[in-house]
């Protein structure tokens, strides 16, 4: 735990940047009646009845110290989905960063592992040593900062029925460059003065 929370002090840097990952899933409904718009007096409306139309696996990225973050949509959520949107993050969003942080919680696939089973060898390991990985402990998944920025998006976003992969794609894009354009980040304060004080009970006692 005291691990991730130092993780958050560090100050800017170019060359090591944090990013924070999570992830979720999104149903995609049809609407089977058009749905009634909001009125000044009236919220919108809709039919309880809709058709389903798949799953999408939602990862999101968020760096706090730059007030970036980014939305990957994919059919699945496997090892390999998970080694190829964390080649996107080294490759294509921060290629001039010479150590990424990341935080993401214990997910079995949360792992430099994935990354052999999805690429050659000398490609994981390329990968994998541009990485320094933190992950949050069991049942602390909220010491992650990019659960703060998830709940944003799904109430600004994901809160409605949204038919199909594209749409939500093509959504999720557009939040979060609106939240890019605002730099919009978090008031971490939580840290290991905290953690001792509040969470003292998940220390281990030493009798004197």
């Amino acid at each position: 735990m005291e691990d991730g929370l130092v993780v958050y002090t560090q100050t800017y840097d170019a060359e090591r940047v944090l990013v924070c990952m999570d992830e979720t899933t999104k149903q995609q409904s049809v609407e089977l009646r058009p749905p009634m718009a909001p009125t000044p007096v009236r919220e919108g409306r809709y039919d309880a009845e809709y058709k389903r139309n798949g799953v999408s696996n939602v990862f999101p990225f968020f760096a706090p110290l730059q007030g970036w973050r980014h939305v990957e949509i994919t059919d699945q959520r496997t090892k390999l989905d998970w080694a190829e949107v964390v080649r996107q993050l080294v490759d294509d969003h921060f290629p001039e960063a010479r150590k990424i942080v990341l935080v993401m919680d214990n997910l079995n696939i949360h792992s430099p592992a994935s990354l052999y089973e999805a690429f050659q060898p000398e490609e994981a390991k390329r990968i994998a040593d541009r990485l320094e990985i933190h992950c949050t402990p069991k049942h602390g998944s909220w010491l992650n900062m990019a659960e703060i920025e998830m709940s944003v998006f799904v109430r600004q976003c994901l809160s409605r029925r949204i038919p199909d992969q594209n749409t939500l794609r093509s959504e999720a894009t557009a939040w979060a460059q609106t939240r890019n354009a605002r730099a919009a980040t978090i008031d971490w304060r939580f840290n290991t003065d905290d953690a001792r004080i509040k969470l003292k009970r998940l220390y281990p006692s030493f009798v004197k």
